[in-house]
């Protein structure tokens, strides 16, 4: 996958929001309801270096392969950064970009995570007092 068509995967995902930060950030930011899933730096000398959040054991894995590194300021929260984004297998970065996508989405409301994706709210399954233990 290059870049044109990792920008195309990523804005695809529902309620997805795309805008530029311009300087001094410099990135293309891929957002769910102001959480940031993803982003493409767009200033040299790191022009199109691809960033997301990893689990914490994908974020170990990731970062022992060659051409991923912890992000910038943001390494400490398990985020990566792919310096060429097609040296990786499509399916497999689109897996790590999904579940980037998914954690953020994760983190709003249910009630808002709704309202972006045009899914209904999901209920909370109530869980008996022994089950509990």
């Amino acid at each position: 996958m290059d870049t044109t068509q990792l920008k195309t995967f990523c804005a695809a995902f529902a309620g997805a929001q795309v805008r530029e930060a311009g300087p001094p950030a410099n990135i293309l930011v891929y957002s769910i309801g102001g959480k940031t899933f993803a982003y493409f730096k767009t200033s040299e000398p790191e022009r199109w270096r691809f960033s997301f959040k990893a689990s914490p054991e994908r974020f170990l894995e990731l970062t022992d392969i060659p051409g991923i590194r912890p992000a910038r300021w943001r390494g400490r929260h398990r985020w990566v950064t792919v310096v060429d984004v097609r040296t990786l297998p499509d399916a497999w970065l689109g897996e790590l970009v999904e579940w980037s996508y998914r954690y953020a989405l994760g983190s709003l409301s249910r009630v808002r995570q709704a309202a972006l994706t045009g899914q209904p709210p999901t209920k909370r399954v109530s869980v008996p007092p022994r089950a509990r233990r």
